[in-house]
């Protein structure tokens, strides 16, 4: 038991990932640059396509409660590791942020496969990427260079990614959602394993340099 909790977030993201592979497999096809087309492909499908009742091609869409099952778990998993990656921080106001946007990206997440979907695309990446800018910022002021460098590049990922959206570039939009999917991913099960209490302990919470400043 003690062992699962440790390995909590690889564990939901493997089971996670696992669910969503399957969805890939199972469905039908058909994408905004091809309707026709078969199966789940990579440079052209979003992953929001494997959400609805029926597929691009028309097709009953067996895929979506697999895709149902793994957005669910992603945010839950998530949150826990903002949760844990909130006690390692130095200043309680960014820990609590951390907490809340981990917390209020599991709803937010879940709604995009609704109606609601550009709206709670929106909240979510606007939650999940303000954890990890803040996330970013204290890791930039520690001795994990590597990780600095992963960070930055992550987030220069996922803005590309917003700037694609914003001039409608539908050719590359695909490609660079899975990417900056897999970055994102990928930093926050190095962010767990790789990062301590220890590492931000040098850090000093502002009020407490304000306080040292007037002694």
């Amino acid at each position: 038991m003690q062992l699962i909790r440790k390995h909590a977030v690889l564990l939901g993201v493997i089971i996670s990932f696992i669910f969503m592979i399957k969805a890939i497999m199972l469905y039908p096809g058909g994408s905004y640059a091809n309707a026709h087309s078969v199966g789940f492909t990579w440079g052209e499908s979003f992953i929001c396509n494997l959400f609805g009742e029926h597929a691009l091609n028309g097709a009953l869409n067996p895929a979506r409660y697999w895709a149902y099952t793994a957005m669910i778990l992603f945010p839950c998993t998530y949150a826990l590791f903002f949760v844990r990656m909130a006690k390692k921080m130095p200043e309680k106001n960014a820990a609590v942020i951390i907490q809340i946007g981990g917390v209020a990206n599991i709803l937010a997440t879940f709604l995009i496969a609704t109606g609601l979907h550009d709206l709670m695309l929106i909240i979510s990446t606007s939650l999940f990427w303000t954890c990890l800018v803040i996330i970013t910022i204290f890791i930039l002021k520690t001795k994990l260079h590597w990780l600095k460098f992963l960070c930055v590049i992550s987030l220069l990922m996922f803005y590309y990614s917003v700037y694609l959206w914003g001039i409608s570039d539908w050719n590359l939009l695909p490609i660079t959602q899975k990417i900056n999917f897999a970055t994102s991913t990928l930093l926050i099960l190095l962010l767990e394993y790789c990062t301590s209490k220890e590492d931000f302990a040098h850090i000093k919470p502002k009020r407490n340099k304000k306080l040292a400043t007037e002694l």
